[in-house]
């Protein structure tokens, strides 16, 4: 691989994973500032990306696209991938950082890499392998000081936060695995871009059934909208795009230790931006999160060469 397209496929798949770490504190902040609760703030979101992306995908892609629409077969399952996988992912992650923060939700979504070798265990099956074996217990330790600060008799999260970010991590797990035989067929980003739209569609629904739209959409004022837009630009359409394009240069192995920069992003940015304030405890947790992710990203590289 020429030296220039390596430079070119690792810096987007940084930036795209400093992006969602990005778009986490943005959600932060719109939580704090407004009063849009987090099934909205996903609604206008994945919908806001969806419309992008399809727009693209019209201009570059248009017979890919009546290709996926007219198979029976894709259109199941992009209903589902978009449905069950982006947008319950993304309204889960939002309803984490709700209770807790963007850095400790992103932290606690990243046990997703956990998640997935759990169920390639399984399916394969085998068990886990040396790597992978310290990565569960970095993941365990990260999980316990995150949750605990170190003191096994007090939660010093809410439950629901934590209960939430595991339920963030099993539907990034889900999105992740289930739509390959897509992305195999018809490429990231038409799959991608098509589930957004199904997930915007679907928070639209949620919202009505609700009532959420019943008063209209609340005041954010300009600050606010600022800060949607760049949520949905660069915190959802740039990220999954330059994250995407990345891991189709560098591969998936290269891809997840890169990835490893969205919980750092998002603790950062936090505790840069909106002065949250992190204990040692959780600086540790990310620290060990990181070590995880790269475990299993050197195990994975180790089978690839075997």
């Amino acid at each position: 691989m020429p030296r220039n397209r390596t430079v070119e496929g690792v810096a987007s798949a940084l930036l795209g994973a400093v992006a969602w770490g990005f778009s986490g504190t943005c959600v932060q902040y719109l939580f704090a500032s407004t009063s849009m609760d987090a099934l909205l703030l996903t609604t206008i979101r994945q919908l806001g990306a969806g419309l992008v992306f399809l727009a693209f995908i019209l201009l570059r892609h248009k017979d890919t696209l009546c290709a996926m629409l007219a198979d029976k077969g894709t259109v199941v399952r992009l209903l589902v991938f978009g449905s069950c996988g982006l947008f319950l992912n993304s309204s889960l992650y939002a309803t984490t950082i709700s209770y807790t923060n963007a850095g400790t939700a992103t932290v606690l979504q990243s046990l997703n890499i956990v998640m997935a070798l759990g169920v390639t265990c399984v399916l394969a099956p085998r068990m886990p392998r040396g790597k992978e074996v310290a990565a569960l217990a970095c993941a365990v330790a990260a999980t316990f000081l995150i949750a605990t600060h170190g003191d096994p008799s007090e939660l010093k999260m809410p439950l629901p936060g934590l209960l939430f970010g595991l339920a963030t991590a099993a539907a990034a797990t889900f999105y992740t695995m289930y739509p390959r035989p897509l992305f195999e067929r018809w490429g990231s980003l038409a799959t991608t871009g098509l589930g957004m739209l199904v997930g915007g569609i679907t928070g639209l629904v949620c919202c009505t059934a609700s009532g959420s739209l019943a008063g209209g959409l609340p005041e954010v004022g300009p600050t606010g909208v600022v800060v949607l837009v760049v949520a949905v630009l660069v915190g959802t359409c740039a990220a999954y795009g330059l994250f995407l394009h990345g891991i189709s240069i560098v591969g998936p192995v290269a891809g997840n230790m890169l990835g490893a920069a969205e919980p750092v992003s998002a603790t950062v940015i936090g505790a840069l931006w909106l002065g949250t304030v992190f204990s040692w405890a959780d600086w540790a947790g990310l620290a060990l999160m990181v070590a995880t992710i790269v475990l299993v990203a050197l195990q994975a590289r180790t089978q690839e060469r075997g």
